[in-house]
């Protein structure tokens, strides 16, 4: 592969904010990452599991909309950008970016989603200590599923 294409595929990782890029051509492969030599977690997969029809249910109120919000602690709610699988570390043995009690920077990688086999840094958007960590690590998340929160 010509230089000037990996040096344009890396500016292009740069300017989209995504965290991994692999690029297939023909027997010739690169893959452009932002963890440098850290090895990315393994991609997992699930098996589909035979869904049973549910019942018909009424549609959430806003009152219990808002009841789920407030089960939740006080502080600063970090939620999922996108719909994909939460990882708490860089890599399955790695120590988990934060813990509960541990003090964080605005910017300061909290954990990665993972979405179509990209895999996106989640950055925390205030500083203050994490007071409870909503996800287990490897497990789905959707759009606006409240992650982390940081008082």
């Amino acid at each position: 592969m010509d230089i000037r294409k990996v040096k344009k595929l890396i500016e292009l990782l740069e300017e989209s904010g995504i965290a991994e890029l692999e690029i297939n051509e023909g027997e010739e492969s690169v893959r452009i990452s932002r963890y440098g030599s850290t090895p990315a977690p393994a991609p997992v997969s699930y098996a589909a599991a035979p869904v049973a029809p549910a019942p018909a249910a009424p549609a959430a109120t806003a009152a219990e909309e808002s009841s789920d919000e407030d089960s939740l602690p006080s502080g600063h709610v970090v939620k999922s950008p996108m719909v994909g699988t939460f990882y708490s570390s860089s890599s399955p043995g790695a120590k988990p970016f934060v813990n509960v009690g541990d003090s964080v920077t605005e910017g300061e990688t909290v954990c990665i989603v993972e979405a179509m086999k990209i895999l996106n840094q989640i950055e925390a958007d205030v500083s203050g200590i994490v007071k409870a960590v909503l996800v287990d690590n490897a497990q789905p998340v959707e759009y606006g599923q409240p992650l982390l929160i940081i008082e």
